[in-house]
């Protein structure tokens, strides 16, 4: 994972992580049976810490304590997969930055994204 972009969620309730408090997840795409597991990763050419918009979705991040009490990432979790080309999805969505769609690391498709 070192010197690797990758889509972290961010803004999740503080979890000890190594001794430290991390606030975020490292997302990942992965077959049904989790045998396979790929890395979710922004396009070559997106800038670190860019924000990922699903096409046709607008709005700011909430803060950390609305997503936790409220378990935003469980209602939108079922809905984030991988499409037929690996690219990333919520409902049908592309995640996209300025410099494309977000991807599976080797493009693997219908996956569920976590």
């Amino acid at each position: 994972m070192q010197n690797r972009m990758v889509l972290v969620l961010c803004n999740l309730k503080a979890r000890n992580l190594v001794g430290f408090p991390s606030h975020g997840m490292v997302m990942c795409a992965s077959n049904a049976d989790h045998t396979s597991v790929e890395f979710a990763t922004p396009p070559d050419g997106a800038k670190v810490g860019e924000r990922v918009v699903f096409e046709g979705f607008t709005g700011e991040p909430e803060a950390e304590n609305k997503v936790a009490k409220k378990k935003m990432f469980e209602k939108l979790a079922p809905d984030l997969k991988t499409n037929d080309s690996g690219e990333v999805v919520w409902k049908g969505a592309k995640g996209m930055t300025s410099a494309g769609p977000c991807k599976a690391l080797n493009g693997m498709p219908n996956a569920q994204v976590a």
